[in-house]
């Protein structure tokens, strides 16, 4: 097993990214040179446990399972609240980790329990999609949402390790996988010109899962994010580069009740969004933001938003918690590999911008 290994530095202590197929079958060596020695508990839902239980427990057999509900909706307080009561009726302890084995929503459920679980416990993130794998389980931000907006209950709290096995990826629907490449776009939008023209080559090769041209991506993915957690681990700065893509789409997915759009797709017109933006503002050449949506229109089709008002999504947006002091901070392109974040988009610019999407007034 060739296993890739990135340091991510979160504050006075460093973490490990690893990266290698077939990794779930070493999931307790690897926990045991990262973790606590006490008591393991895995949280997962039931399309993830019906999947990849059975691996998962054959690698940890001693390991009770906290099963959660599967979808972003269920991304909440109350949600968390059933974790706790598994741990708190099982005798867990301050020497307990929870090993969250699942997508972004499962990771940022079980990270967010695992923070504030006996004022804090240890995590162990092992992703289970692309999404999660080339974005989420790194960098420590764990939350769930409200109903008025996304994660605007949450912290910050580093893994103990994470652990990605690419071979898991194979058992993705398409529609997940896609949601996925939509934040690795974002990566090359943000930060490489070459991890752009690569997803833009070997588009066929990445949804086809192959090794090689897959794991490179998701390692690439986790050196850029993790360069940038070290440079701002808490969002005070250079990790708000992060949230392309972000504004526009958590407001989608808000409006919609999490039920329409994989967050990945919403961040897909978050992107295009920021793009048609930056390119109006002057700030980013009309070739650029023509490569950005020609590769998402390659990637495949977007949920349907013209029955979406724009004044919704304006609305849901001031209640980002990316909004300081009364001003939306928005991160946009101004090449591809390099963004910006500023606080003078007017209503009115967001508004033309969503409505050349296809979103009514």
């Amino acid at each position: 097993m060739k296993l890739t290994r990135i340091d991510v530095a979160a504050g006075a202590r460093t973490y490990q990214v690893q990266i290698a197929h077939g990794l779930i079958e070493k999931l307790a060596s690897l926990i045991d040179d990262a973790a606590p020695s006490g008591r393991r508990f895995i949280v997962s839902n039931s399309t993830v446990w019906r999947l990849h239980g059975a691996a998962v427990k054959a690698a940890l057999p001693d390991t009770e399972a906290i099963l959660i509900p599967d979808g972003e909706r269920y991304k909440t307080i109350q949600t968390v609240g059933r974790i706790y009561e598994a741990l708190i009726r099982a005798g867990a302890d301050r020497q307990t980790t929870l090993v969250a084995v699942g997508g972004g929503v499962v990771g940022d459920i079980a990270g967010f329990a695992a923070a504030t679980f006996l004022r804090g416990i240890a995590v162990v993130q092992v992703p289970t999609t692309l999404l999660g794998q080339v974005d989420s389980a790194v960098g420590g931000k764990v939350g769930v949402n409200h109903a008025l907006g996304k994660n605007l209950i949450g912290s910050f709290h580093a893994p103990a390790t994470v652990l990605i096995d690419p071979a898991v990826l194979t058992t993705l629907p398409r529609r997940e996988f896609r949601a996925g490449l939509y934040e690795v776009v974002k990566y090359g939008m943000i930060s490489s010109h070459d991890l752009f023209a690569r997803v833009e080559r070997e588009l066929s090769e990445l949804f086809a899962r192959k090794p090689r041209a897959l794991e490179p991506v998701i390692a690439e993915c986790c050196r850029i994010k993790a360069a940038i957690v070290e440079a701002d681990e808490r969002e005070a700065g250079p990790r708000r580069a992060l949230n392309f893509g972000h504004t526009v789409g958590h407001a989608l997915e808000a409006i919609t009740k999490y039920r329409r759009f994989r967050h990945g797709e919403a961040v897909g017109y978050g992107m295009l969004a920021a793009s048609d933006l930056s390119e109006r503002r002057r700030e980013l050449a009309p070739d650029a933001r023509q490569a950005l949506a020609a590769l998402i229109t390659r990637m495949g089709p977007l949920p349907s938003v013209t029955d979406l008002s724009s004044k919704q999504i304006v609305e849901a947006m001031k209640r980002d918690k990316k909004v300081v002091a009364g001003k939306l901070h928005f991160v946009l392109p101004s090449a591809i590999g390099t963004v910006t974040t500023v606080d003078d988009v007017t209503t009115r610019q967001i508004d033309g911008a969503l409505r050349r999407l296809g979103l009514r007034r």
